[in-house]
């Protein structure tokens, strides 16, 4: 099951710039204003998201950001969060100390009140030891084709990375990629999302030509349609979009209108023969913290309880 019909995203409390992610998020800019209209203007961004995801049937699990203590990245959940169509729960190893405390009990106990969860799996002490996985930051994950995509950087630790697939049955596809000043690439999403159908990547991010082309053929010999994106492109967030199911079972390609904006008209039309592209203005959001939409939505595969 690649595509979820459920997603869970946290309303922030506390938003932010964070000087320690800007470590190497590399997409990060502090716009120098207060903290207090940065929240204001980023609140405003995520209720319009929400808003928007509701009108198009999207069925979303909303949970408030606690206030204390103050975590100005709360608003990204897939990066400490994920969950399997088998009842898991994955909990990761943050690279950020202040990120640390977005991990919270009574939003795993929230998921287990709707949802079946057989196991909970945290990979947290790995942070004593210097060594990340940021949850679907780090990893691009084909469900289907038990297959994760990832680029190595300070947030994604290889050895750690080897260790989840292994214990998960997955194999691990790894690679390096740079952005446009050569510096790494801090999360995977950034440079490629993974629908049912298709893959939109920066393939010229993949500098090493033999890992560039394993992975473009794994893509494509695993049923994807790639779409080539540029590393402006991915600069704006093109890479970072995400394809979830509707109350109908429509397909919706959601991405932000930075995204929309950067993509060629053919590039958005192939992308429309897999769904509805469903566009939510968030600039301060991405400017500030360097994340985009698909940073914002922890998918929910857990099998539904039934009622009774």
């Amino acid at each position: 099951m690649q595509v979820a019909s459920a997603i869970l995203m946290i309303r922030p409390a506390a938003f932010g710039y964070n000087n320690e992610t800007a470590a190497n998020n590399f997409f990060q800019h502090n716009p120098g204003l207060s903290r207090e209209l940065l929240h204001k203007k980023a609140l405003a961004e995520f209720d319009a998201m929400v808003k928007k995801l509701e009108t198009e049937e999207v069925e979303l699990l909303l949970v408030e950001d606690s206030p204390e203590p103050p975590k100005p990245d709360a608003i990204f959940p897939n990066n400490w969060l994920s969950t399997s169509a088998a009842g898991q729960v994955f909990i990761y190893p943050m690279f950020a100390p202040s990120r640390r405390a977005e991990k919270r009990d009574d939003i795993i106990q929230l998921l287990a009140r709707d949802f079946t969860v057989t196991d909970v799996q945290d990979w947290s002490e790995y942070e004593a030891e210097g060594r990340f996985l940021e949850g679907t930051g780090s990893m691009v994950v084909d469900h289907d084709n038990r297959m994760i995509y990832a680029a190595i950087s300070e947030r994604t630790n290889l050895s750690v990375l080897e260790k989840f697939a292994r214990a998960n049955d997955f194999q691990a596809i790894v690679f390096l990629a740079t952005d446009k000043n050569n510096q790494p690439v801090y999360h995977t999403n950034v440079v490629m999302s993974l629908g049912e159908k298709f893959a939109v990547i920066c393939e010229d991010a993949i500098e090493e030509e033999w890992e560039r082309i394993a992975v473009t053929q794994l893509l494509e010999s695993t049923g994807h349609t790639l779409i080539p994106i540029t590393r402006e492109q991915m600069h704006c967030f093109a890479g970072n979009m995400l394809e979830i199911k509707n109350r109908k079972g429509e397909s919706l390609i959601i991405l932000s209108t930075t995204a929309l904006d950067a993509l060629r008209p053919e590039q958005q039309q192939v992308l429309r023969q897999f769904g509805k592209l469903v566009p939510v203005s968030v600039p301060v959001i991405e400017q500030v913290e360097g994340g985009s939409v698909r940073c914002m939505i922890a998918e929910i595969f857990l099998p539904r309880k039934t009622q009774g």
